[in-house]
């Protein structure tokens, strides 16, 4: 796969088709999506990825790097054939973060591709990140490291000591660190699966097969994910919903530290697309954001959210600053009407005690945000409209 990836690097991310952000997606079918050649002739489209910015980090550096984080523009493309399907992801980045060994220490690039486990409903589809309640997530994470060395259960402790300690040199040093090189784990790949609250848990058994792999060059990373069409998980037909994530090891990216998009529209070429699906996915709020704006402050939402960056920081509730860019519009709208849909993990631990974001009643996670339910309709597409519009500027 990195072979592949090489010779991909030629393409440029200046020869992506510049289609809107929000637009559907084109996955080509081809004969085989192994053949590097396929991607040639694939259809490259825009995708904004927005910092995630719900919980603030409690690492100060971490959120000094990030406080003014823009949004990224990223380059995808789709290919599948009868048994597989393959995304490319592009992006620009100009640094090349590896992460080093299993130190804290140190923080590496890398890239996410999430599937709806479930896609029968088109509203809703799940909580990006972690999947909803009864509506799965499985995410496919890839992250740039150097080798590392793992016994993997071969009890060789020889080669897990410091070289500087080995008490050898010249040849002997050389074959002590070709043997240390041929026991290294030299890919981060991992799968993971979510339906809602600290859900998600990482597939070990073998019942998701994928190949991902990454590679850096002059405008920036290149992704590659190869996966089944069907599985234990997902059944990938007509439109497929997908959403893309990336860390940036220089701002110390790592797990809610990235950039991600909302849900994107693949449409499987030849195949009958899910046209409510594609409009739920490509189509925003047809309310009065100005009118929402007012709806919104008149309700006192943003008594307990932080709005925009200029806003005070809230800890009483998620900050919507870049909802607008990760969230579809049938997500907020379901936010609104019955908040306790979907629960997100928990506060900043700098939070009130007596400001808890969600209470147990009888064993189920009940939203402390009022039910805005007896909201008129038009009302809450105006207030939908106006949560769109909340999303930073593209770098």
């Amino acid at each position: 796969m990195n072979k592949i990836l090489t010779s991909l690097l030629s393409l440029g991310v200046a020869a992506s088709a510049a289609l809107a952000a929000n637009s559907a997606i084109t996955a080509v079918k081809v004969a085989n999506v192994e053949d590097a050649a396929v991607w040639s002739n694939a259809k490259f489209s825009d995708v904004t990825l927005y910092p995630q910015t719900a919980i603030e980090m409690n690492d100060k550096k971490a959120n000094e790097l990030t406080e003014n984080a823009k949004a990224k523009k990223a380059q995808v493309a789709a290919v599948y054939d009868g048994k597989n399907m393959a995304l490319m992801v592009k992006w620009a980045d100009g640094s090349k973060d590896l992460q080093s060994g299993y130190a804290s220490t140190t923080y590496s690039d890398g890239f996410a591709v999430q599937f709806a486990g479930a896609t029968a409903k088109p509203q809703p589809l799940p909580y990006i990140g972690m999947g909803s309640v009864d509506r799965p997530v499985v995410v496919h994470l890839q992250k740039a490291n150097e080798k590392v060395y793992e016994p993997n259960g071969n009890k060789d402790v020889g080669n897990q000591i410091n070289r500087q300690q080995t008490g050898v040199f010249g040849q002997e040093l050389a074959e002590f660190d070709a043997k240390v090189a041929s026991l290294a784990v030299t890919d981060y790949e991992r799968i993971f699966v979510g339906e809602g609250f600290r859900s998600l848990t990482e597939v070990k058994d073998g019942s998701v097969k994928s190949n991902s792999s990454m590679v850096y060059g002059t405008n920036g990373w290149s992704g590659i994910l190869t996966r089944p069409l069907k599985d234990a998980y997902v059944n990938l037909s007509g439109t497929v919903p997908v959403s893309i994530a990336v860390w940036d090891g220089s701002k110390m990216g790592r797990n809610g530290l990235k950039n991600l998009s909302s849900w994107i529209a693949i449409n499987l070429d030849g195949q009958k697309p899910n046209a409510a699906m594609v409009s739920d996915l490509t189509t925003d709020s047809k309310g009065d954001a100005t009118k929402g704006k007012a709806a919104l402050e008149a309700n006192g939402c943003n008594g307990c959210h932080q709005m925009n960056a200029a806003d005070p920081k809230s800890f009483m509730a998620p900050s919507l600053k870049n909802v607008g860019g990760y969230s579809t519009a049938a997500y907020l709208r379901e936010s609104i009407l019955k908040p306790s849909a979907v629960v997100v993990p928990g506060y900043n631990r700098n939070a009130h005690s007596n400001t808890p974001w969600y209470n147990l009643e009888k064993g189920k996670r009940i939203s402390t945000m009022t039910d805005y339910s007896h909201l008129d309709k038009a009302t809450v597409e105006d207030i939908v409209a106006y949560l769109k519009t909340l999303k930073a500027e593209v770098e």
